[in-house]
């Protein structure tokens, strides 16, 4: 019977096959910290990168990035990387902390711009959503694959937060019912 160790510092999830000729799908996710991202919707990025999306985390400034590798994302710079409302992407999402819309008018236009794009699916979290936003958007879960429950409690680890990881995470989403994949987020209520 052969064991294997496991080092679960360099712990990161296999990359997906990806074919050349494949269509893109790309989430950019804006927070403002790798702890935010990792407790309100680490599970879902990770089951994001496992179904072959591109994940990159927008951050405003540099910090230990290993719980974001832990689940297969790219860490980025947010001044030199601001989501632009439309791309060469055939499907695209934007994931943004209410903190972000918040502090950063930057943010608030891309937000509001994509909630326009009929290609871009907008998935927020957090309370606190101005009218705008929170009419336009649905409260929906994600139901966390059994390996993302277990990366993300390694990036929990990582970025040095206790905490449980439940079955699902609670997000709001535009739910755009025209993108060309289905979305794996399920409507509350």
């Amino acid at each position: 019977m052969r064991t294997f160790e496991v080092d679960f510092g360099k712990l990161r999830p296999p990359a997906p096959h990806r074919d050349a000729c494949a269509v893109t799908y790309r989430l950019d996710v804006v927070a403002a910290s790798p702890a935010d991202v990792v407790c309100s919707v680490g599970g879902w990025l990770y089951d994001r990168v496992r179904a072959g999306w591109e994940v990159n985390v927008l951050l405003p400034q540099r910090c230990d990035t290993r719980p974001l590798q832990i689940l297969g994302t790219q860490a980025i710079d947010l001044d030199s990387h601001i989501p632009p409302a439309s791309t060469g992407c055939a499907t695209r999402g934007l994931a943004v902390s209410a903190e972000m819309f918040a502090s950063d008018w930057r943010i608030r236009d891309a937000v509001l711009q994509a909630l326009d794009c009929w290609m871009t699916e907008v998935t927020l979290w957090h309370d606190g959503w101005p009218l705008a936003v929170g009419h336009r958007t649905t409260t929906v879960r994600h139901v966390l694959s059994g390996a993302a429950r277990v990366f993300k409690r390694h990036a929990l680890a990582a970025a040095g937060v206790s905490d449980t990881v439940g079955p699902t995470e609670t997000l709001r989403s535009d739910m755009k019912a025209c993108l060309p994949v289905d979305s794996e987020l399920i409507p509350v209520g």
